[in-house]
C-alpha cells in the first residue's frame, strides 16, 4: 500500500487561527491513523505579509496543540529555483505561455465579461503569439485545456466533473519573476509527494484545475455571523488565534473539541 502522505502549509501572514488549527488537525489524524507522514510546509511567498514573528507563531502554536510533523519545516522562499525551473518545463512543452497584457488591459476584460453578465477571466488573447522571453516584461499563464472535463475524486463529497471550458488560464509566474501562490503550492504537492490533500470545501472550486489526487473537503467552521472562523472581522468579536487561548490558558483538548 502506498504510504500516506499529508501536508499542513499555513501562510505567516497572521497567527494560526482555529480554522486553520483544525485543518492541521484533519491532516495529522488522517496520517497518524494510516501510519503515515504528517509534512509542515510554510507558504511565504508573500514578500510583504509574511513575517519571522507570524512564523515562530505558528511554529509554537504547533508545538503547543501537539501535532508533530515527520518533515519540515519547509519554506516556498527557499525554493524559487524548483518552481522555476518548472516554469521553464511548462514554458518549454507548451504548456504553458507568456503574456503580456497590461494591468488595464486585464481590468478592461474583467469590466467587459462582467457587463455582458459573464464570469471575469482572461480571454486567452496571448495564448496563440509564441512571444519569446526578449519581446518585453511578461507574466506567464497555464495553458488550461479548452475542451473535455477534469474530473476530481473527492474522498468526501466522491466524483465532482468541472467542464474545462470553466477553467481559467491562471498567471504562474508574475512579470517581476516571483512565482504565484496557486502554482507553487502543487509543484511542492508534487515533488513532496502529497497523496492526501485535506482542505475546507472552499478549496474546491479554488484548486479545481490543479489537483490530480486524493481529496477530502471538509466543512467550514463558521461562526454566528455566518463568517469562516479564521477570517472573523474585529466589528463581529475578536477571531481567537491559538495563541489568544494559549495565553489564557485554554486546554488543547478543549480547544479542539470546542473551538
Amino acid at each position: 500500500m502506498t504510504e500516506i502522505r499529508t501536508r499542513f502549509a499555513p501562510s505567516p501572514t497572521g497567527y494560526l487561527h482555529i480554522g486553520g488549527a483544525r485543518t492541521a488537525l484533519f491532516n495529522w489524524l488522517f496520517s497518524r491513523h494510516h501510519k503515515g507522514k504528517f509534512i509542515l510546509r510554510i507558504e511565504d511567498t508573500d514578500r510583504e505579509r509574511s513575517t519571522q514573528e507570524f512564523t515562530d507563531a505558528i511554529l509554537n502554536s504547533m508545538e503547543w496543540l501537539n501535532l508533530d510533523y515527520d518533515e519540515g519545516p519547509f519554506f516556498q522562499s527557499e525554493r524559487y529555483d524548483l518552481y522555476r525551473e518548472a516554469v521553464k518545463k511548462l514554458l518549454d512543452s507548451g504548456k504553458a505561455y507568456r503574456c503580456r497584457c497590461t494591468k488595464d488591459e486585464l481590468d478592461a476584460m474583467r469590466a467587459k465579461a462582467l457587463a455582458e453578465g459573464k464570469p471575469p477571466g482572461y480571454d486567452r488573447r496571448c495564448r496563440d503569439k509564441e512571444l519569446k522571453e526578449s519581446d518585453g516584461p511578461f507574466s506567464v499563464r497555464f495553458a488550461a485545456p479548452v475542451d473535455g472535463e477534469t474530473v476530481i475524486e473527492d474522498m468526501v463529497k466522491g466524483t465532482v466533473v468541472i467542464q474545462n471550458q470553466q477553467i481559467d488560464d491562471l498567471i504562474i509566474m508574475r512579470s517581476d519573476g516571483t512565482p504565484t501562490y496557486n502554482f507553487v503550492v502543487v509543484v511542492d504537492d508534487a515533488t513532496m509527494g502529497i497523496n492526501h490533500v485535506i482542505r475546507g470545501e472552499d478549496h474546491l472550486a479554488i484548486r479545481q484545475s490543479r489537483y490530480r489526487y486524493a481529496l477530502l473537503l471538509v466543512t467550514l467552521l463558521l461562526n454566528s455571523h455566518m463568517s469562516r472562523l479564521s477570517l472573523v472581522r474585529t466589528r463581529q468579536g475578536s477571531a481567537k488565534g491559538t495563541a489568544q487561548h494559549r495565553s489564557k490558558n485554554t486546554g488543547t483538548r478543549d480547544l479542539l473539541q470546542k473551538p
